[in-house]
């Protein structure tokens, strides 16, 4: 499994690398049981792959300790299995027809079969976390009350600036989680509180550039070069950092792209419409948005002990800058 992360000392990439396929085997490992269609659809998603993004994180954290433990690999677990469970709750509301290249649950199985999925994936990681101690399991719990609370702003939409309301769904829905993981990996592997602080601090802002950057490359970024299908958001009427700026916008030159992007874009539209907004300055601002978001990253990480860790972490805010050129 790569880090995807280019420049990282190749000994470390392939310590965590290592430590990644130990993550790889417990998280099979939890979804085995005694119901042949719950451990079906809970490979489903799992086995489709996926970044890994939160345990990798988790994992690199560790470093600013001791290292990686056999409770830094069940808390990255744990996390993986929480994202994972609210992607068949999200594919649900959002009736998305695929994740991740393949069917989705709730397209192959239905609604309620994919909702009760996630929530048996959800018990498992429950499990996993009552060997972790109170701590976690705190820990946890307020990392799903905002994954829950950034997904009901979702549905209720925004009662202000639109931008400033996805910025922060942005930050429940998908940083809460990343924050977590990059906190587990420092608390179990045993860091100082002031790292374990720092890291989650890193964490939240990482995990902000994250999804903004699949925002951008839903626009920016050929099919061949980033892997997902251009103009995804466009086609399904998804407001992102790029078209809320236009929306947002009292420039009469924008009136006829706001009426377009105020709802999905017809499948024959959206090849024109990418190229248009590849030239506007919507594309850009939220570029520069992104490239100050990682300056904040590294300006976070500058408060940590130097050595290969900290340089991996600079390189992942590089690399996920880079996703977006």
């Amino acid at each position: 499994m790569s880090l995807g992360i280019p420049g990282v000392d190749s000994h470390f990439a392939g310590e965590i690398e290592r430590n990644l396929e130990a993550v790889e085997k417990l998280l099979s490992q939890q979804i085995k049981g005694e119901y042949p269609l719950v451990v079906e659809t809970s490979r489903h998603l799992v086995e489709a792959g996926g970044k890994r993004f939160r345990p990798m994180l988790a994992l690199i954290a560790s470093h600013f300790g001791s290292g990686p433990n056999q409770k830094v690999i069940e808390a990255a677990v744990v996390c993986e299995l929480t994202h994972v469970a609210t992607l068949y709750h999200d594919d649900v509301m959002d009736e998305a027809p695929l994740r991740r290249g393949v069917i989705s649950a709730n397209s192959k199985w239905g609604n309620t079969v994919a909702i009760l999925t996630g929530d048996y994936l959800f018990s498992k990681a429950s499990d996993l976390l009552a060997d972790l101690g109170p701590e976690a399991v705190r820990l946890q719990a307020k990392t799903f009350e905002r994954l829950v609370i950034g997904q009901i702003e979702e549905t209720q939409g925004a009662k202000s600036d639109p931008l400033e309301h996805y910025l922060r769904v942005v930050q429940e829905k998908t940083a809460s989680l990343i924050a977590t993981s990059a906190r587990f990996g420092a608390l179990f592997g045993g860091a100082t509180p002031e790292i374990v602080e720092t890291l989650t601090n890193f964490g939240e802002k990482i995990g902000i550039a994250f999804q903004l950057a699949d925002d951008v490359i839903d626009i920016a970024s050929d099919s061949n070069q980033s892997g997902k299908t251009p103009g995804t958001d466009l086609k399904e009427g998804v407001a992102t950092l790029v078209t809320l700026q236009i929306l947002r916008s009292n420039k009469p030159e924008d009136a006829r792209l706001k009426m377009i992007l105020s709802s999905p874009v017809p499948d024959n539209e959206i090849p024109g419409l990418i190229n248009e907004l590849r030239e506007h300055r919507a594309l850009v601002e939220a570029k520069q948005y992104l490239h100050g978001l990682a300056g904040d990253c590294k300006e976070l990480l500058s408060n940590l002990p130097g050595g290969v860790a900290r340089e991996t972490l600079e390189r992942l805010c590089d690399a996920i800058v880079d996703r977006t050129t």
